[in-house]
């Protein structure tokens, strides 16, 4: 399966006092997939399994575009991650939230708020340089933290419920961002939600996730309501 697979995973396993999470799944390069399922059913536990913020089982497999970052620091993974808050720095300015990583990377000041400046028209923030996340609305500052996120130019994006703390209108006008930009840029995208339209609408695959286990897994327009678990 992994000499296949953009992205492959392979035991994803985390242990709980109540559950334990243990999945496996692949991705296709330049795919969107969904995870849904219940809350605390270990969704957001498998991004942060795939993305290295937590400590991986001896049987955990991680392959992305052929190269095994199973054992690679967060930082030299070639992913990132939109969490559900902006988490943008409140001290400095769009230009420079966006410019963060490429300076941590080495790139001259300079150079990388220009590269910001010129980044953030895909992101319809022309003449929000100069401005502090606390001016911004969630809409606003959700696109600032995706420039942030893009401008590292990712192979994989995991996306932690991005659009549900915004309004209905507003979670509209990002998720169709959202799929224009994954177009425009070529990432792959896993993405948690609990919004089963919104994973239908976004999506290539869905995976139904289930007290930490997958119990369906599937191209997204044969996702069924019924397949969702009665409480």
């Amino acid at each position: 399966m992994k000499e296949k697979a953009y992205f492959y995973a392979k035991n994803l396993i985390q242990k709980f006092d109540s559950m334990e999470v243990n999945a496996s799944f692949e991705c296709e390069k330049a795919s969107m997939t969904s995870i849904v399922g219940s809350s605390g059913s270990g969704k957001s536990t498998l991004l942060r399994l795939i993305c290295g913020l937590n400590k991986a089982d001896p049987k955990q497999e991680l392959f992305l575009d052929g190269i095994d970052i199973n054992k690679l620091p967060p930082s030299r993974r070639q992913t990132g991650l939109v969490f559900q808050s902006n988490c943008l720095f409140n001290h400095l300015t769009v230009e420079d939230n966006v410019a963060y990583g490429l300076i941590s990377n080495g790139v001259k000041r300079k150079d990388a708020r220009k590269e910001a400046r010129d980044f953030l028209k895909y992101f319809e923030l022309e003449g929000f340089e100069k401005r502090y996340p606390e001016t911004l609305s969630g809409g606003e500052a959700q696109r600032v933290s995706l420039a942030r996120t893009l401008i590292m130019k990712p192979k994989l994006v995991l996306f932690d419920e991005p659009l549900s703390a915004l309004d209905a209108p507003l979670r509209k006008k990002l998720a169709l961002l959202i799929k224009k930009l994954q177009k425009d840029f070529g990432f792959t995208g896993i993405m948690v939600t609990h919004d089963i339209n919104e994973a239908k609408s976004m999506s290539d695959q869905i995976i139904l996730l289930e007290k930490g286990q997958i119990i369906w897994q599937g191209l997204a327009e044969a996702f069924r309501e019924e397949l969702l678990p009665s409480h």
